[in-house]
């Protein structure tokens, strides 16, 4: 990949303003690319741009050291909208920007806001609005979306190898995760374990809640451990189907939390399940056993980080389609046994409790 400008001038910016990227699993994916870049430059200020919904990643990343709310929709929405937040971030004095977001209105808005140096990659039309716009190299956009990022700001200089991402939740979530867990009857000893059955990207990347029920009732009988169900608002419906389906009580908290909320309960489970969701990517970033179920889309570009992460999934011929409803018989999942998630369930969980 190649980069326009000079690297020196992004190397020697002392506080810069990246815009981050907008779902849960970018994020978390993005991550290696920040730490590259305080990694080759300790002294740097990094201030993130970022939607009200995966706020609480960036401010639990310990190479972020604050977070601006970008809210659209809300008081930033149209020319008007982005205009103010244009001249608010004027105001702070950013000497560069970093733009891991590929459309061209973050290049606007900190064109508009003055920042001397915008750096990103020449997508969607921008190429003339950056400084140090990167060129995607060919087969980029099919490598592994942790590399994708990685390699754009090692071609602006920031070489530093940063590792597998991770997060740690904060003190005050991890209060507030305890104290969900008492009043349901959960003590700080009970052995955890998490699920997330939804998908907010699709049914084609859910495999079928009662064959979570299933795993569910077969974990829970064979290690008297408690099921948390984890989600969004959006993923409620599904949990309450696996809830249905499921012999033994469920502790269904889809929607009730807060994301850092949600991060402090999954950093107590010994081991998750997960559809291809922004919460598998989190449960890979805490470093928690993972069992990821891949559907219609690619374990190529958006496996599970981590080293604790295994993947399930049937490459069948018209597999990874990447639709949102599977065209035909949802084969892709329906070869996904519940022997096969339970036996790979079973064997991460006990080796996790052996201290393997």
């Amino acid at each position: 990949m190649r980069s326009r400008g000079d690297k020196k001038a992004l190397l020697n910016s002392r506080h810069m303003l990246v815009r981050g990227t907008n779902w849960i699993g970018d994020v978390i994916m993005s991550l290696p690319a920040i730490s590259a870049v305080k990694g080759t430059c300790p002294d740097i200020r990094i201030t993130v741009l970022a939607k009200p919904w995966v706020a609480d990643l960036y401010r639990i990343c310990p190479d972020v050291d604050e977070v601006i709310i970008f809210r659209s929709p809300g008081v930033h929405d149209g020319l008007m909208g982005k205009w103010r937040l244009a001249m608010d971030l004027n105001s702070r004095g950013f000497d560069a920007a970093l733009l891991l977001q590929n459309a061209i209105e973050a290049a606007i808005i900190t064109g508009l806001a003055g920042i001397p140096i915008r750096a990103g990659y020449r997508t969607d039309g921008r190429g003339m609005l950056l400084t140090h716009p990167v060129t995607v190299r060919r087969g980029g956009k099919t490598v592994h979306q942790t590399r994708y990022y990685l390699e754009m700001v090692k071609a602006c200089g920031f070489d530093c190898d940063p590792g597998e991402p991770s997060i740690k939740p904060d003190e005050t979530s991890l209060e507030k995760s305890s104290s969900l867990l008492k009043k349901h009857g959960i003590s700080e000893h009970d052995l955890l374990v998490g699920m997330a059955p939804g998908a907010a990207y699709g049914p084609a990347k859910m495999w079928y809640p009662e064959r979570y029920a299933a795993v569910a009732d077969r974990l829970v009988e064979r290690f008297a451990c408690r099921i948390l169900l984890f989600g969004s608002s959006g993923d409620r419906k599904q949990a309450e189907i696996v809830e249905a389906h499921a012999d033994h009580s469920l502790l269904n908290v889809t929607g009730s939390t807060s994301l850092s909320e949600a991060v402090a309960l999954m950093s107590r489970c010994r081991l998750f399940i997960s559809n291809d969701s922004g919460l598998m990517h989190v449960a890979g970033a805490l470093g928690i056993p993972l069992v990821a179920i891949f559907g219609s889309t690619n374990p190529t570009t958006t496996s599970p980080v981590g080293t604790h992460s295994v993947v399930i999934y049937k490459h069948v011929e018209c597999s990874p389609c990447l639709a949102k409803t599977c065209p035909k018989d949802f084969r892709c999942m329906d070869l996904i046994r519940i022997e096969e998630v339970y036996r790979q369930a079973e064997t991460m969980l006990r080796e996790e409790l052996q201290g393997k």
